[in-house]
């Protein structure tokens, strides 16, 4: 079984250079995750002002606002989790961060990329039957998609030519 690299953030985390040819991101998901977030940062804050407002019989403290208010950021910060998605190849092998974590699988394990019907987003086929989902690469992006998940079968070609 081959070496397959999971990254963290940190000194050892790979940077945009030369051993990346190519980097996707989603943009359409991107888009409208910032916006999602901003309205549920809005919307919290305003509940957390407002909480104190009117009688409903029940006591609000500053305490209940400030946690209103938290628990907004806190949600749209896990909306934002959704603006990661990056697929990254080159002559190292293939890069994918989905949500969460970032895994690296050679050339030689990589089988190629598909993208089935009626599915939001592409995949990445390995040598043992596996498959990862590409977040990056999603079908509402349609043209960028189609672009992204070419140039991504190009480089394959490229890089197994030899195998």
């Amino acid at each position: 079984m081959p070496v397959v690299r999971t990254w963290r953030r940190g000194a050892d985390a790979p940077g945009p250079g030369p051993d990346w040819e190519f980097e996707v991101r989603p943009r359409r998901a991107v888009r409208t995750a910032v916006v999602v977030a901003i309205v549920i940062v809005v919307a919290f804050t305003a509940g957390g002002l407002l909480l104190r407002t009117g009688s409903t019989g029940v006591n609000f403290r500053v305490a209940d606002q400030v946690a209103m208010i938290l628990i907004g950021v806190l949600g749209a910060g896990a909306v934002l989790l959704l603006t990661r998605p990056r697929v990254r190849a080159g002559a190292r092998g293939v890069s994918v961060r989905n949500i969460l974590g970032d895994h690296e699988y050679p050339w030689a394990y990589v089988r190629g990329a598909s993208f089935p019907d009626r599915k939001s987003w592409a995949r990445l086929e390995l040598a043992d039957d596996d498959y990862v989902p590409m977040l990056a690469i999603r079908s509402n992006d349609k043209a960028h998609a189609a672009d992204a998940i070419e140039r991504l079968r190009e480089l394959g070609a490229h890089y197994t030519a030899g195998d």
